[in-house]
């Protein structure tokens, strides 16, 4: 007997090797070894949403980075859009070091599929693999060079 009455959900499982291959992917596990990525994979959260839908609110305690699998997010403040992240774009990834405040708000634009990381699990692996917390500080320290480069362009601009 087959049973084709599958929950939309459930069609939407990753295989780890999906999942592993998309996390290779990104700038912040680039240079974390496969076996590795296994780890970090096992601890990703499966979240469907639908389009405009407010996944994260300015101001918001966060403890969790995500990543976009399938669909558009728009990142926002005060009614202005800052970027649309796509496919493979991940967003929110300081605060799998810091519990802070989110600053700024995340809304589906589209249908999305989106890979949640939490904090707990994250600070364990990250304790057991050095390449992991390698990765996350390469990402932020060009992050920070990037924002240094803006701020020195507005100063000189004045």
């Amino acid at each position: 007997m087959s049973t084709h009455t599958h929950h939309r959900l459930d069609e939407t499982r990753l295989l780890l090797i999906e999942k592993v291959l998309l996390l290779k992917s990104l700038s912040i596990f680039a240079e974390t070894p496969e076996n590795v990525l296994a780890e970090v994979a096992e601890i990703l959260e499966e979240e469907d949403r639908a389009a405009g839908e407010l996944i994260f609110n300015d101001g918001e305690v966060a403890h969790c980075m995500y990543i976009i699998f399938k669909g558009e997010v728009r990142i926002h403040k005060d009614g202005h859009t800052l970027a649309v992240l796509k496919e493979n774009d991940f967003f929110g990834e300081l605060s799998l070091l810091d519990t802070e405040t989110r600053s700024a708000s995340a809304s589906t634009n589209t249908e999305t599929l989106l890979l949640k990381i939490d904090q707990e699990p994250f600070y364990e692996i990250m304790e057991s693999r050095v390449e992991v917390a390698r990765g996350i500080i390469k990402t932020l320290c060009k992050r920070l060079r990037a924002q240094n480069q803006k701020s020195l362009q507005v100063q000189a601009a004045k």
